[in-house]
């Protein structure tokens, strides 16, 4: 055989091998989209979204007389002075966000904090017209809210993707009025799945590359068939780029449907805290993984108690769905409907057991399912513990305030024990907000990084006001 025969045999055999080694790829995954058409045809799906609030001057308030001759002196001085100075005339604030229509009769999606407290809602399409928008419904908890516009003729509609099926590595197309520059359009990829990112309960954001600005919030991620798979709702900016968040439409979906028809929205209840199944833990209860959802304690007549549920369980399946990390557990509870019997697995004294349990009605103040100690993940940056104060903390910790956050513990040598922190104090403001719930606390600290100045604004236990500051580790 001669040498260039051997040659083109050996370069054939390597060609089969290459093939073999490795598949070929879904051509739709690996080839770039058609942006242009997609724009066209999605283009008029999207819409601007005005606000107006009407915000009225704050009421001028009269000290008590005081009864010392030379405080009354100062009283009637400035007292006079101030009345003299022109009251604050009421002002209108406006806002811009981005919606997209989801159904021909008119019904739009957006955030619930581009319409929140909005005195006048104005929705404008691509085609020019501006139609006034009626607020049907919102769910501060998911961030979404649920609009509807009115006209003869029928609007086009985005259709709901499945946001599940998406992969990370995905084309996707964003569609919105950044900055209020209307209808821009966007596209990258899926960067990742499952962003937990403080801002609550039920965290479990689509992050992506594609660019997202003040003014995005409310309008659509689409995937490259041009379907919605996510509402863009989030970013964290910095570095010079800024990192996307968008709500998975599947988690809207049921929202939307409760918005639509009754205005408010019902979330299913089970009674229980979890925590964190470490390797560690996973290992003491037997467990071969660290996947599923520790329970630490179990509500009194709840759900769980009425089921059999017990604190040292470990919630490895919920009706069907596996449990791989326990702030999945919140999101399957919370989408159930009330009243519906659910299949559970759980893991106790070494083995896999089943139950069944109603699951009840979620009320205002109440979490589907709560997580033991949340606040602890973000506070070791400060060397902290918090919690949301109760009767039987208040009176354990001695303090009469029963409502809002304090430190039940403090670690030795950690930043907060050097700024001076004690078991007890109230937390008012965490630089510059006020975080009324343990969610909030952890979205305050959750932009902090290793090295930045955290401020706390804390009451302490003799009634004194005092602000502390402190390098995050």
């Amino acid at each position: 055989m001669s040498t260039a025969i051997l040659s083109s045999v050996r370069f054939m055999v390597a060609v089969v091998v290459l093939a073999v080694s490795f598949p070929a790829l879904s051509v739709a995954k690996t080839i770039s989209p058609d942006f242009v058409e997609l724009s066209k045809k999605l283009t008029p799906t999207v819409v601007n979204i005005r606000t107006v609030k009407n915000i009225k001057p704050a009421q001028r308030s009269r000290r008590t007389p005081s009864q010392n001759q030379q405080d009354k002196f100062f009283e009637e001085f400035f007292g006079r002075f101030f009345d003299e100075m022109p009251q604050q005339r009421p002002r209108r604030e406006q806002s811009l966000g981005t919606g997209f229509i989801i159904s021909q009769e008119g019904f739009i999606l957006t955030n619930n904090h581009v319409v929140n407290n909005a005195d006048e809602v104005m929705v404008k399409l691509s085609d020019g017209r501006e139609l006034k928008g009626e607020i049907k419904g919102i769910d501060e908890k998911l961030d979404l809210a649920l609009i509807k516009i009115s006209d003869k003729k029928p609007f086009p509609f985005a259709e709901l993707g499945d946001s599940d099926a998406l992969e990370v590595g995905e084309w996707v197309m964003a569609i919105g009025n950044p900055f209020g520059l209307a209808h821009t359009v966007t596209a990258g990829i899926v960067s990742a799945k499952g962003r937990v990112i403080g801002s609550g309960p039920y965290d479990d954001f689509i992050q992506t590359d594609a660019s997202i600005n003040p003014g995005n919030s409310g309008g659509p991620l689409f995937n490259a068939g041009g379907k919605v798979i996510g509402i863009n709702t989030a970013i964290i900016a910095g570095g010079g780029g800024g990192i996307g968040f968008a709500i998975p439409v599947n988690i809207a979906r049921s929202t939307v449907t409760q918005l639509r028809d009754n205005g408010k929205v019902t979330r299913g209840y089970l009674g229980v805290r979890f925590q964190p199944l470490t390797a560690d833990l996973a290992k003491s209860f037997s467990l071969d993984s660290d996947k599923g959802a520790l329970i630490a304690s179990v509500e009194k007549d709840g759900p769980a108690e009425k089921a059999g549920l017990k604190a040292g369980d470990v919630i490895l399946e919920f009706d069907g769905k596996p449990v791989n990390e326990g702030s999945e557990l919140p999101r399957y509870v919370a989408v159930t409907p009330v009243d519906k019997k659910v299949k559970l697995v759980i893991f106790r004294d070494g083995k896999r057991q089943s139950l069944n349990v109603v699951i009840g009605k979620l009320k205002d103040g109440e979490s589907s399912a709560a997580v033991d100690g949340d606040s602890a993940a973000e506070s070791e940056k400060i060397g902290i513990t918090v919690q949301e104060l109760n009767k039987e903390l208040s009176s354990r910790l001695g303090i009469k305030e029963t409502k809002g956050l304090v430190v039940t513990e403090v670690k030795p040598g950690s930043p907060a024990d050097d700024a001076g922190v004690t078991q007890g104090a109230l937390i008012i403001e965490v630089n510059g907000q006020r975080p009324e719930t343990l969610q909030k606390f952890n979205a305050a600290l959750a932009t902090v990084k290793k090295g930045d100045i955290v401020r706390l604004l804390l009451r302490r236990s003799d009634g004194s006001i005092q602000y502390v500051g402190m390098k995050a580790e």
